[in-house]
């Protein structure tokens, strides 16, 4: 029984005053519904019953209180925990940190004394490594003197070997170039010539106007392809020229150029139609 008033007066009273609330509602119905059996029917008279509001009741300012303090003193529980785990922590961050200190100046002072003996030792070696290298220079001096000689011979044999061999490449070169020259430009005649019997210029052609095409061919003169890189602003142009190169595609002529000498110049080509003339 304490424990249901302990806990009523908890709950600030609310239970208390619903459940008497509910009776007191009940009382009422049974009330009315005995006035109703006992008088007749017309006689009866309805009566308004009384409206009771459950009020709020105010909490118990002592419990209160006593809650908050008893909050207040968990509060100050939790925080002296807190504060002696933080300086236990704290303590033993302090405890691993002077250990970590003794133990790097230990090492310290162990790769101190580690690199006294090494340096020790690699001064030993240094100087009997000095002592050997100074007598390998002067077998190795001897040695190159002699060395120097027979190069210096075989350079001059070298040198007067490479110049004529530079005479003859540069004759060579020179022929070759051209002739390269020579078929560059057959082969550049023999397509603008191709073109120039195969081109029609539109009526809308115009002096300064000019169209230039980029083609690409494979060695057997067969056209790839031919894109407009310049446009001369005249549609009916542009589409003259590329129907000519397109009309007098293949340029078989081009079979008989060194593989070297097409992909260089012929592979892709830019050709530069103009009304005046046909360049390329």
């Amino acid at each position: 029984m304490s424990t249901t008033f302990n806990n009523l007066v908890i709950y600030n009273g609310y239970p208390l005053s619903v459940v008497g609330s509910v009776f007191f509602h009940l009382l009422l119905l049974a009330t009315l519904i005995y006035l109703q059996s006992s008088t007749r029917t017309d006689s009866l008279e309805l009566i308004q019953p009384t409206i009771i509001k459950a009020l709020f009741i105010d909490e118990n300012p002592q419990l209160r209180n006593q809650l908050v303090q008893e909050r207040q003193r968990l509060e100050r529980i939790e925080d002296q925990r807190i504060t002696r785990e933080r300086e236990q922590r704290q303590a033993e961050a302090e405890t691993a940190a002077e250990a970590e200190r003794v133990r790097q100046e230990q090492e310290r002072q162990r790769l101190a004394e580690a690199q006294q003996r090494a340096a020790l030792v690699e001064r030993e070696e240094l100087e009997r490594q000095r002592a050997l290298d100074s007598q390998r220079v002067r077998e190795l001096q001897e040695r190159d003197q002699q060395q120097r000689e027979r190069e210096l011979e075989q350079q001059r044999q070298r040198e007067q070997t490479e110049r004529l061999r530079q005479e003859e490449a540069s004759a060579a070169a020179a022929e070759a170039a051209r002739t390269e020259f020579e078929l560059v430009q057959s082969g550049m005649a023999l397509i603008q010539q191709a073109l120039q019997q195969v081109w029609n210029r539109p009526p809308s052609a115009r002096n300064g106007m000019r169209t230039i095409l980029q083609i690409r061919m494979l060695p057997t003169g067969e056209l790839l392809d031919a894109l407009i890189t310049q446009s001369s602003g005249d549609p009916a142009f542009d589409r003259s020229a590329e129907n000519a190169v397109f009309s007098a595609a293949p340029f078989t002529e081009l079979q008989s150029l060194p593989i070297n000498v097409f992909n260089a110049n012929f592979r892709s080509l830019s050709l530069i139609f103009e009304p005046e003339d046909l360049l390329n």
